[in-house]
């Protein structure tokens, strides 16, 4: 979608947090029959993170990006008018948001959580662009966190490698249509398959006979990767060339592609279909693994830590995962 505006939308500053806690491939082989070769191989995956100990969750990883984010700006958390997280793993079905409103002290924001999986981030980001390019909040912190190392089945080879635990956020600000950088977006989803990649709630048991009331509990995350695959390679650059062709931006005209950091092989397929080098691909893949919502925060707070990105710079974002949802927004860095 074109966006026809007269309000900017920019961001201002990222942020994002990791644990300490590491599990390399080769720990990996301890709990289940896998090696280091055979993972890195199949996925590009070296390391990841994962939440470790007692009373920890999302919302500590999420607090810290979000107050990363604020000191790079030295910009006061009172500032922020809306806070939006996206993650699918809360540690209250009710909503996590609320909770990192509260704890960076953000008490004139209005906080809520989005949910949609790997592609939250590019939901969320998009949602926060409505907002501010329509004029009814200023400043949004837009936050990707994600500890599904917590819904993870351990002893299952197929998922266990791929997932970590992070968060990432940005926060967006309105500006002069002159410095707007999300220039376009496009979202699909097809619920058809939303069984390719879940975390099912299982009814298993009554709470009390005589009142058929049914009970259960959510499952761990359950995914067949080769339709993941299949689909990712074959929707994803279609996303990207209808949001380019929409804008009249040219494939050479791209900088930097940013994807949701699932597997290096999805990375490599999606820029050889739109004939992008790989030296133009971000990707922290390898250190971190698949952090959901996370993935593409993190990676374009790292790609900005490093200076790889620089003022009026392209970049193509696109995320995609459980629903089956993925989007794409096309952005013009102007920090």
């Amino acid at each position: 979608m074109v966006l026809s505006i007269k309000q900017g939308a920019c961001i201002l500053a990222t942020g994002s947090a990791v644990p300490d806690s590491v599990i390399n491939n080769a720990q990996l082989s301890q709990i289940v029959e896998t090696s280091d070769e055979w993972i890195e191989t199949r996925t590009g995956i070296k390391e990841r993170r994962v939440l470790a100990g007692l009373n920890q969750s999302v919302i500590d990883l999420a607090v810290l990006a979000s107050k990363k984010a604020l000191e790079r700006i030295s910009m006061h958390p009172q500032e922020i008018d809306l806070i939006i997280l996206a993650t699918s793993s809360p540690n209250d079905l009710f909503g996590s948001a609320s909770q990192v409103q509260a704890q960076i002290n953000a008490i004139n924001a209005v906080a809520f959580d989005l949910t949609a999986a790997c592609s939250g981030f590019v939901l969320g980001l998009i949602t926060a662009t409505q907002f501010v390019q329509n004029g009814a909040y200023r400043t949004v912190l837009i936050i990707g966190a994600d500890v599904l190392s917590k819904w993870t089945d351990w002893s299952d080879r197929s998922t266990c490698i791929l997932f970590g635990d992070a968060a990432g956020a940005v926060i967006l600000q309105s500006c002069p249509y002159i410095d707007n950088s999300i220039l376009g977006f496009h979202l699909n989803t097809n619920g058809n398959y939303c069984n390719q990649l879940s975390i099912k709630y299982k009814e298993n048991n009554f709470s009390h006979p005589s009142s058929k009331i049914v009970q259960g509990s959510f499952q761990f995350i359950s995914m067949n990767g080769k339709e993941v695959y299949k689909f990712a390679v074959s929707q994803v650059p279609l996303s990207i060339l209808k949001c380019l062709d929409q804008l009249q931006i040219s494939i050479d005209d791209i900088d930097w592609l940013l994807l949701h950091q699932a597997n290096q092989r999805i990375l490599k397929a999606v820029a050889d279909k739109l004939s992008i080098q790989m030296k133009k691909v971000i990707s922290n893949l390898a250190k971190y693994g698949n952090t959901s919502a996370a993935s593409i925060p993190l990676a374009l707070d790292e790609a900005v830590l490093e200076k790889k990105i620089k003022r009026d710079d392209i970049i193509v974002i696109s995320g995609f995962g459980a629903g089956l949802t993925w989007g794409t927004i096309i952005l013009k860095w102007k920090c």
